[in-house]
């Protein structure tokens, strides 16, 4: 009987090992089909070294000196090395680790970022075409720093996304930063003192898309948004604060309509930063400042406000005072 036993336990170990072996070269077999049509699709999707390690349990896949570049140029996406770690009896649960640097290139600028943690957990719908059921993604101590002279910095950040119930293509979003630097804290073009990084900043919105997110969305076209509910947004420099809530739908060819709900803390002092800023054009400053003065007059309140910034016709209104053209949101 245990002779037996130890045959039966030997033939187990063989057939997992070629099964092992078998889903190892599917996955390279894969990824090089992959490579292969974004190739025939216009892109530069190069590597100089793929390896699948993992034995037996896993499927360990790391990319050496990956470089990824869209066949309209409009972005360029290279790094030393990038790693999917997979379960061989659940395939569907991807891990992804970045390497601590990497490199962002568009006709406009070269972005450079640098961590010291990036990694994420993906989980997709067991079928071909890869649906996004959740995602989560964390972040210690980033960098990103732009030839055009500017950068933004935090020391955590998680975002977090999930598929909504009986709702394809619509996903809860969630982020959380703590100490982010950006170019606003504390400028070199500003008079104000202000705290090096902000305290906090908090995301909670459901985002609906035309499409679900698959695949594709790398492969070809991404999908675009159609309606965004922001639960809440939260943002604190210091003795300076907003708080924004609303929902806003978009059209076809990228343009909002809606309300946001804001409140902002000490206004007069955010307003001043923007001003001070070279990339805010001052006739928005200008019609900003004038329209907030009229909503404090009216409230009856110096430092702290409550707004809607109204989206409509192609453009930003606080009450009925146009403020600037509505952004395009288009994800590229």
């Amino acid at each position: 009987m245990m002779k037996n036993l130890a045959m039966l336990m030997i033939l187990l170990a063989f057939g997992w090992a070629g099964y092992w072996v078998l889903g190892s070269w599917r996955v390279e077999k894969n990824f090089d089909r992959w490579f292969e049509d974004r190739r025939n699709d216009g892109w530069v999707a190069e590597y100089d070294d793929l390896a699948i390690l993992g034995f037996p349990n896993r499927f360990d896949t790391t990319f050496t000196n990956l470089t990824l570049t869209a066949p309209d140029a409009s972005m360029a996406w290279a790094m030393p090395f990038f790693q999917l770690f997979t379960l061989s009896y659940r395939p569907n649960h991807i891990i992804v680790v970045w390497p601590p640097k990497q490199t962002f290139t568009t006709p406009l600028e070269e972005l450079t970022l640098q961590t010291d943690n990036m990694r994420a957990s993906f989980v997709f719908h067991p079928e071909t075409e890869l649906t996004l059921n959740r995602a989560n993604i964390s972040v210690n101590k980033l960098n990103l720093k732009s030839t055009r002279n500017w950068q933004l910095g935090a020391d955590n950040l998680s975002l977090a996304v999930y598929q909504q119930e009986g709702q394809s293509a619509s996903y809860r979003i969630a982020l959380r930063a703590q100490d982010v630097a950006s170019p606003l804290a504390n400028p070199p073009f500003s008079g104000i003192g202000l705290p090096k990084a902000l305290s906090a900043l908090e995301v909670d919105l459901t985002a609906k898309f035309d499409r679900t997110w698959t695949r594709r969305a790398v492969e070809h076209a991404r999908p675009q948004l159609t309606q965004i509910n922001l639960a809440l947004a939260e943002i604190s420099l210091g003795d300076l604060g907003l708080a924004m809530n609303g929902d806003i739908t978009i059209d076809k060819a990228g343009y909002p309509k809606g309300n946001i709900n804001i409140r902002a803390v000490n206004w007069r002092e955010i307003v001043s930063i923007a001003r001070d800023s070279p990339q805010v054009s001052p006739s928005i400053t200008k019609a900003i400042n004038g329209a907030l003065n009229l909503v404090a007059q009216l409230s009856g309140t110096a430092n702290t406000i409550e707004f809607s910034l109204t989206f409509s016709d192609r453009f930003m209104r606080i009450g009925p005072i146009p403020i600037a053209p509505a952004p395009v949101i288009k994800l590229r």
